[in-house]
């Protein structure tokens, strides 16, 4: 038998078998390779949101890039380069179409300063926020000196409103109450105290003490907008409710009962209650003071 009409078989069965390392590499891979790695570990470790994800797709496009170079490098890993470069591609469009987003959610200086000192500290994310000026179309409204946001009795509660600049004077029956000073609802008892299908009137007056400017949701739309977003809606019972209880606080500086002693109003059944027995201690500390007295005469 001719032993050449064995090779063919033999270098077939050869071909067939995993390729084995016959020796360790002396020198470790490039730079360029430990970096993308680098990279790509701290793209992953992005967190949520549009800041999250600006951070993450930042990342990733770099470390894709850098293996996309050293893959470049080696003339034999043409598979390796179009995958890394494909994905490269993918996430510098993704980093565009988030930075066009954070681009797109920008607001005037008011509501500005608005997110950042009632939502922002609330987690509020620029894309709900957007939703919510979107509700009030953006619009700020504006209030002479002197002149009235609501009338008591006369004027409807069909809408929530938030002072951003100024100060409003609140007075019922002529009598004064309280200031609302700015990032404060104008309106939040009022809201509160009605249902969606609810409606009445100021029981108050509210009047510009200086020129002021506040931003209006309308109900409607501000219940079709909690339909939709239900995270807006309690962001929004949060803040009101909030709002409520720092004015009941500084009405609390004002409550004094009828001997000038100031009482809590959290707590009106024990600041109303009449004094059990009061008259009576009295009568008993006159009867003690005067014993002592005859016995001394």
């Amino acid at each position: 038998m001719d032993p050449l009409t064995h090779f063919p078989e033999n270098n077939a069965t050869e071909s067939l078998e995993y390729p084995l390392c016959s020796e360790w590499k002396e020198n470790p891979e490039g730079s360029m390779f430990h970096l993308a790695h680098i990279l790509l570990v701290l793209g992953f470790m992005g967190g949520s949101g549009i800041y999250g994800l600006l951070y993450m797709f930042c990342f990733l496009s770099l470390g894709f890039l850098c293996c996309s170079i050293w893959s470049w490098s080696d003339p034999c890993t043409s598979d390796s380069f179009s995958w890394t470069f494909a994905l490269f591609a993918f996430s510098l469009a993704q980093l565009v179409h988030v930075s066009y987003r954070l681009r797109k959610v920008t607001f005037e200086k008011e509501f500005q300063d608005l997110y950042d000192y009632m939502f922002k500290k609330l987690g509020v994310s620029l894309i709900h926020f957007g939703k919510i000026v979107e509700c009030c179309e953006g619009d700020i409204h504006t209030i002479d000196k002197e002149q009235c946001f609501a009338i008591e009795g006369k004027t409807p509660i069909d809408k929530l409103s938030v002072l951003l600049s100024g100060r409003i004077r609140v007075t019922v029956n002529g009598e004064f109450l309280h200031f609302i000073h700015p990032f404060q609802f104008l309106d939040s008892p009022e809201w509160d105290s009605l249902r969606p299908s609810e409606e009445g009137c100021f029981q108050v007056t509210l009047r510009a003490d200086t020129r002021s400017r506040f931003v209006s949701w309308r109900r409607k739309k501000l219940y079709l907008l909690f339909a939709r977003y239900r995270y807006i809606a309690k962001i929004f019972a949060l803040l009101v409710r909030n709002d409520i209880a720092e004015k009941l606080f500084s009405l609390n500086d004002r409550a004094f009962d009828e001997r000038g002693f100031r009482y809590d109003l959290r707590l009106p059944s024990f600041c109303h209650a009449p004094e059990p027995g009061g008259e009576n201690t009295s009568r008993v500390l006159e009867e003690s003071e005067a014993r002592p007295a005859e016995r001394d005469s």
